[in-house]
């Protein structure tokens, strides 16, 4: 067996589908990606295996379903079911929540443990724009289903735009507080923009924490290693404790320890969301070899080493495209 890392673990994001809803203005175009075709999408047997090869071979603490939308996907649960099955630690979705509503049931019984669901703005006609038709009543009757449901904790991601949605983030942190709900702010990431447009829309950590400290009680707790969101206890003026995270890929870069893998829909492994290197990996999801299995963790490794080393963040097509 490969040995992991001192008290690190693989997390594997795995995306299901390139397709979704919305149009989100940071994550496609406004025409949208071209489909991937059926065939070439890799079947819920082929992520299974995928899953209990790497569980077998290295420490797996983390699953999340990706996409698109992994909703749109259909009889996601059947997935969610083989996953639960292999006992990962946490298995959790991510998603634009405007399908959601009737799916938490199906989901919590066929084994997912919780969500992270996007939220990028409260006012309808701002959540409108920025995702291009969807309507922000949907994904707010998501987030409180998943709360019912007990999809906890339910995660909210934000990701913060200057003159967009930076005079939000107040409001989104007390909607967060008082749902039960853990909110992540997101700076704006590099990918699918153009460089004017990226310039103009990007608001730093530090920027958002100095709006937040105007209303609330700002505490930043330890970073722990390999994490991805550096925490913060938060206290409400109406006195509601909680906690936020702040996820800076672009001011400071959390590579360091990270341990992350990508999966996207048509077969293929990323080790970086910085880096446009990708490994073809569908033609070793075949157990019936021990040569495919070997094959298989090799490219493992070279997608870990493909982590970036400097503050360079190559343009993506688009993140629908490499699973969000």
């Amino acid at each position: 067996m490969i040995a992991p890392a001192p008290d690190r673990t693989l997390s594997l994001r795995v995306s299901v589908t390139d397709r979704c809803q919305l149009r989100c203005t940071y994550c496609m175009p406004e025409e949208g990606v071209d489909p991937c075709a059926h065939a070439d999408i890799l079947r819920y047997e082929e992520i299974a295996t995928l899953v209990a090869m790497l569980k077998d071979e290295f420490s797996l603490g983390k699953v999340r379903i990706t996409g698109g939308d992994p909703l749109v996907r259909p009889n996601i649960e059947t997935l969610v079911g083989m996953l639960s099955r292999m006992d990962i630690p946490e298995l959790a979705l991510t998603t634009n929540g405007q399908a959601l509503a009737d799916k938490v049931d199906p989901l919590r019984d066929a084994g997912l443990h919780r969500v992270n669901i996007s939220l990028d703005s409260l006012d309808p006609d701002t959540f409108r724009t920025l995702t291009r038709g969807g309507d922000v009543t949907r994904t707010l009757a998501g987030i409180r289903a998943a709360v019912r449901g007990g999809l906890t904790p339910v995660k909210l991601n934000m990701v913060v735009m200057r003159g967009v949605n930076d005079h939000e983030v107040q409001a989104m942190l007390s909607f967060a507080l008082n749902e039960g709900c853990e909110l992540r702010f997101l700076e704006l990431m590099p990918a699918g923009l153009d460089g004017d447009e990226f310039e103009q829309r990007y608001i730093s950590c530090s920027d958002i924490c100095k709006a937040l400290k105007t209303e609330f009680k700002v505490e930043p707790l330890p970073l722990r290693s390999g994490e991805t969101s550096q925490m913060h206890e938060v206290e409400s003026p109406a006195k509601v404790r909680g906690q936020f995270g702040i996820i800076t890929p672009t001011s400071h870069p959390f590579c360091t320890g990270c341990r992350r893998l990508r999966l996207t829909a048509d077969g293929h492994l990323i080790g970086c969301l910085a880096r446009q290197d990708r490994i073809f990996i569908r033609p070793f999801l075949d157990t019936s070899t021990d040569a495919k299995r070997q094959e298989l963790f090799r490219a493992v490794k070279e997608a870990m080493g493909h982590k970036r080393s400097d503050a360079v963040f190559e343009t993506q097509p688009s993140m629908a495209r490499i699973g969000g």
